[in-house]
């Protein structure tokens, strides 16, 4: 079946999940859309021009980024966005470095009422200044202890240095060489189900301060750090960010998920802080999975060490790389094993309405709860959904991006960047582009079956047919080339959520074993 990019849009917007994000992306456009990882304007209800822009990464790479977009989010602050690579991903702008001369992000641009304009960095003073500039009297959300609660502020700087001590902790046990522990759960049963000082070095210097996290959340009454604010704080976002690199990290590193069951149980109050982020839309627009995780946080920290607990590592590395035959791979399970998709909101809650989508409190598409007992089948096919509009939408550039994993792609001279696949200035292999098209168009069909599985059934059977008809066989393994190429940088959130993103790359992986 022969179709145009054109063709496929079109069917993707008939669908009630492309249906709509098409309206979304119109709402977004005007700043009055949902949270999104690429927005350039937040409005919140104001009618007036944004006096105020921050300049952060277009990727959803940076932490610190994320801290102070959540930030923004929560308090519903009025603000232009301006996206920027980060250095190891490409070459900032001269009209940025000439604002910013180091090139570090985020930046907040000020303009003031005559006109002029102020440049401010770090982003913890870009948070403070955003929480002083929009006060609880002024209708904003309260983000900081009252100053004269002298107990309040006590705590909220000791858990401040509580996160610095977390910080330096994870960076000597992720980026420092450590041997292996032995054979991953046997150890940890061991030494006494594998918490803190029960274990030598960094390890155990980590769980332990770990330990004191969830100490300092249980001590509260909901799963906030405090207890003044029925929301996250200012001192939940200055953590939130970094933990979630923890996670990704742990995982693929140590073999430590400290969200499996075993640590949900031994860090309760901070798994249950983890839940309350999940369950809101603002933290999906800007979670990463743990697989771009340890693509991005090589080039800002350093490498990875592999040791910890072996068995486990090594299992959850082929989880996380998409080689273990199951987290890639169709059909794909419901859950993942690594990474739980849905403990909160795991799409934008617009695709969850579209496909009426019931989360575990009984309703359509709602925040705060989860979707563990979703309909799966429902959840399988707006997930496919929305990654088949995601590709429809930019069809052509896709394809020539995907054919720089061609045979000839990326030969010519170009800079490069610290990112391992990071290279903004490949060419494609040209003569490939044609067949690369017709691969992903046939995805992308497949991607936007309705009407269950059966039909999803069907639509890869045609994929599979037409693979093998309309690619030459002298093409077939360089198209399979360039088909990994993308699928190794479909980057979450910057492309899909995760839930949506696994379909986009399990479907790839099926279109692959067709052709090699």
């Amino acid at each position: 079946m022969s179709s145009t990019w054109a063709d496929l849009q079109t069917t993707a917007s008939n669908t009630k999940v492309g249906g709509a994000l098409d309206q979304s992306l119109k709402e977004i456009a005007n700043g009055t859309g949902r949270p999104f990882v690429q927005n350039k304007l937040r409005l919140f209800g104001s009618n007036e021009r944004p006096k105020l822009t921050l300049y952060r990464d277009h990727a959803g790479w940076c932490p610190y980024c994320q801290k102070t977009m959540l930030l923004i989010e929560e308090k519903q602050i009025p603000i232009n966005v301006e996206l920027v690579p980060m250095r190891s991903y490409g070459d900032k702008p001269e009209s940025f470095l000439r604002m910013v001369p180091s090139g570090l992000l985020p930046a907040l641009v000020v303009e003031t009422g005559d006109g002029r304009k102020q440049t401010i960095t770090e982003s913890q003073v870009i948070m403070e200044l955003l929480d002083q500039w929009h006060p609880v009297d002024a209708g904003f959300k309260q983000m900081m202890p009252n100053e004269d609660d002298s107990d309040a502020m006590q705590r909220y700087n000791q858990l401040a240095r509580l996160e610095r001590d977390l910080f330096s902790w994870w960076c000597t046990l992720i980026f420092r060489p450590e041997g292996p522990m032995g054979g991953g759960g046997m150890f940890s049963k061991l030494m006494g189900g594998g918490g803190g000082s029960s274990l030598p070095g960094a390890m155990g210097g980590f769980l332990d301060c770990l330990a004191k996290v969830d100490t300092a959340l249980a001590s509260t009454s909901g799963p906030w750090f405090f207890d003044f604010a029925d929301h996250p704080t200012m001192i939940d976002f200055i953590y939130v960010s970094h933990v979630e690199r923890m996670l990704a990290s742990c995982a693929f590193w140590k073999g430590l998920d400290l969200r499996s069951d075993t640590y949900k149980k031994q860090f309760s109050a901070l798994n249950a802080w983890l839940d309350s982020f999940e369950k809101r839309e603002c933290y999906l627009a800007f979670k990463s999975d743990y697989y771009t995780h340890v693509k991005d946080i090589p080039p800002q920290y350093g490498p990875g060490y592999d040791g910890g607990f072996e068995d486990d590592r090594i299992t959850f590395q082929k989880n996380i790389m998409g080689r273990d035959g199951k987290s890639w791979t169709l059909p794909l399970s419901f859950d993942d094993p690594v990474q739980p998709l849905y403990r909160g909101v795991p799409l934008p809650l617009c695709v969850l309405k579209a496909g009426e989508i019931v989360g575990d409190n009984g309703v359509v598409g709602s925040e705060g709860t989860s979707y563990e007992t979703a309909d799966p089948e429902k959840m399988a096919e707006a997930c496919r959904q929305m990654a088949g509009w995601k590709l429809a939408s930019n069809g052509d550039k896709v394809a020539k991006f995907a054919a720089r994993g061609g045979p000839e792609g990326a030969k010519n001279p170009r800079k490069g960047f610290g990112a391992e696949l990071a290279d903004p200035y490949a060419n494609p292999d040209a003569q490939l582009v044609p067949y690369v098209n017709t691969a992903l168009q046939t995805v992308c069909r497949a991607l936007l079956a309705e009407g269950g599985p059966s039909s999803h059934e069907a639509a890869l059977s045609e994929m599979k047919q037409t693979l093998e008809t309309e690619t030459p066989k002298d093409k077939a393994r360089d198209v399979s080339s360039a088909l990994a190429y993308l699928r190794d940088r479909i980057g979450v959130p910057r492309d899909l959520p995760l839930a949506s993103a696994r379909q986009l790359r399990a479907h790839l992986n099926a279109a692959i074993d067709v052709l090699y």
